[in-house]
């Protein structure tokens, strides 16, 4: 496995997006495999050779709420749990290889190191809500996993907090939180990292990679 790196690049910085060009981060990983609500794997490969721009989010609603949220969910989670230390650091990215990871927070438990994602999410219908019902949506945990893979870390914690609509307009918030210990998801991590790496060599080569369309 390629060495571990800590860069020193402020999130969100015109430095950080062109990076962005240079590697796949977790955002990406779910495109990778096809399961992105978002993008498919061949518009990702458009936007890492430089034949697409990656949307432009800046007037989402939701996209601006969840970055609102973060810190807050963030600071929520610490006091939750006191057993952890938890900090967040915005200046430092992790890569390994073609892999990179932008941490929302890290956490120590006794002598095990952690990543915090935090979720804002909105879920309009049941299908949607049921998403969340004892495991989190797979392209959220394409995220978790790749994070694992580049940080070498042995824990992952999932803090959702979720909006349920009802059909006469009324909101339920809900919040789950979702671990994974990194003993009992390797084959799922050894797997994205494989699929990682064969798509990286597509980008390598310029050569457009076979459509993955998701499972019905």
């Amino acid at each position: 496995m390629e060495k571990l790196e800590r860069l020193k690049i402020q999130h969100n910085s015109p430095e950080w997006l062109k990076m962005r060009r240079t590697g796949i981060g977790g955002s990406d990983a779910a495109a990778v495999l096809g399961i992105s609500p978002f993008k498919s794997n061949v518009e990702l490969w458009e936007e890492k050779v430089g034949l697409r721009a990656p949307a432009d989010l800046s007037d989402d609603p939701l996209v601006n709420y969840g970055k609102e949220a973060e810190e807050h969910l963030v600071k929520l989670f610490a006091l939750d749990h006191p057993e952890m230390e938890v900090w967040t650091d915005k200046t430092v990215v992790y890569r390994r290889g073609c892999m990179f990871a932008s941490l929302d927070a890290e956490a120590k438990e006794c002598t095990l190191l952690g990543e915090i994602e935090v979720k804002s999410a909105v879920a309009r219908s049941a299908a949607a809500f049921k998403k969340w019902q004892g495991q989190i949506p797979d392209y959220y945990y394409a995220q978790i996993i790749h994070q694992l893979n580049v940080t070498g870390f042995d824990f992952a914690v999932c803090d959702a907090q979720i909006k349920r609509y009802f059909a006469d307009g009324t909101m339920e918030k809900v919040t789950r939180e979702y671990r994974f210990d990194r003993r009992n998801v390797v084959r799922d991590m050894e797997y994205l990292a494989a699929k990682v790496k064969e798509f990286w060599g597509y980008v390598e080569r310029r050569e457009r990679p076979p459509l993955v369309l998701p499972r019905i």
